[in-house]
């Protein structure tokens, strides 16, 4: 990878797109809750936007277990501003916190940052409802990474994928994605789920790659693993808790024609991706087999941080009716819908705008837009033709 910065300032704080929104929402409500996967640089974030406040982490254990053993104490000794790091695994502190800071009437006092959704989200709901903003830190963004160091193709980032500690040291990703899975399935999926054979979690997360950009058929999974369909859907679903994987459900609203309601899987980042695929350096992309399905998923995937780092739900959806007629992406926004074909060819064809064309006469009010790998930015057709950097 090619970096503008000299080796002195990679330790710099680069300054994340979801920093405005995050100092907004501070001055509106007592918690701040920055959830996203390990290593997205949630603690880097949290101390960048209030270096003052004081830094707890919850995963050590003598914090951990004084603020299970006496969590007025430990609230009282963290106030007036702190960061609680990975607190979905101290769920008895959550009632505490309701009634303290309700008691003190404060704005902006905690920070809290967690790396399983699914966890802290059912502790939010139950203890915080109304009294805490939330948003996602997700790998750096294509914007993030572009300001900051030189990219030569699209290959390179998604190779590179955008977890901040790899660019910070420079480790090459055939270094950096091997470690991080493997530190993720010992750890997190042990501690969401009580699986006794890690190699067939291993097998199907793996199989799970392949299949990246496809429907998602539990069936075929479970006959090629010999394990029930439930598992396979809980298993997905810690996949999804952790920040590793994510379903795009269809769209299938305002048509009659009869359309297909399973959702397709996507990861939430492309190095991950590749690693998973063997895919170490960007020359093994070039005529792999999930060429076009990676390229996808890092468009997708840049759709959605854009939208969450301005503190929005992605309102994203693929679309296919019964006669396979399809798009890759439809993005409700703004009161419109958005349509969107992604192709991984350097060369425009016109045969490309054939399912926008097709998805305007059901919907004549949509945006059309073609993202692809080449150079052209212009519109034709009534289609917006946009190179992968010029995403909007």
């Amino acid at each position: 990878m090619h970096i503008r910065n000299s080796i002195p300032n990679m330790h710099k704080m680069i300054k994340r797109d979801l920093q405005e929104k995050a100092m907004a929402l501070l001055e509106k409500f007592p918690f701040l809750v920055i959830s996203g996967p390990r290593q997205s640089g949630k603690t880097t974030f949290a101390k960048m936007i209030q270096p003052e406040y004081s830094y707890v982490n919850l995963e050590l254990p003598e914090e951990r277990n004084y603020a299970k053993n006496d969590p007025i104490g430990f609230l009282n000794t963290y106030k007036d501003g702190a960061i609680l790091d990975e607190v979905q695994w101290v769920p008895e502190l959550f009632s505490y916190l309701q009634v303290v800071t309700d008691q003190r009437g404060k704005v902006g006092e905690y920070i809290l940052t967690g790396s399983q959704n699914f966890l802290l989200s059912n502790q939010i709901s139950q203890s915080l409802a109304g009294r805490v903003a939330i948003l996602h830190l997700m790998p750096f963004s294509l914007d993030e990474i572009r300001q900051n160091y030189s990219l030569k193709s699209w290959e390179e980032m998604a190779v590179s994928g955008g977890y901040p500690r790899k660019y910070k040291y420079e480790i090459a990703p055939e270094d950096f994605y091997p470690n991080y899975i493997q530190t993720y399935i010992e750890r997190d999926v042990r501690q969401l789920l009580n699986i006794k054979d890690l190699n067939s979690f291993q097998k199907f997360l793996q199989l799970l790659a392949g299949r990246a950009g496809q429907i998602f058929n539990q069936s075929n999974f479970s006959n090629e693993l010999g394990i029930d369909q439930k598992t396979i859907n809980s298993w997905l679903s810690v996949l999804e808790a952790s920040f590793i994987a994510f379903r795009l459900p269809s769209y299938y609203r305002n048509f009659n024609k009869r359309i297909l309601k399973t959702p397709k899987v996507y990861f939430y980042d492309t190095g991950v991706l590749s690693s998973l695929l063997s895919i170490r350096k960007e020359e093994d992309l070039k005529l792999h087999f999930a060429r076009g399905a990676v390229f996808e998923n890092l468009i997708i995937l840049d759709l959605i941080k854009k939208e969450l780092n301005k503190g929005h739900v992605p309102n994203l959806y693929y679309w296919r009716d019964s006669n396979q007629n399809e798009l890759d992406l439809i993005q409700e926004k703004n009161a419109k819908l958005i349509a969107y074909e992604i192709k991984s060819s350097e060369t425009y064809h016109s045969d490309f705008l054939k399912g926008l064309k097709y998805f305007k006469k059901l919907a004549p009010e949509s945006e059309l837009k073609l993202v692809y790998a080449g150079d052209l930015h212009q519109e034709r057709e009534g289609v917006q033709i946009r190179n992968w950097k010029s995403l909007e």
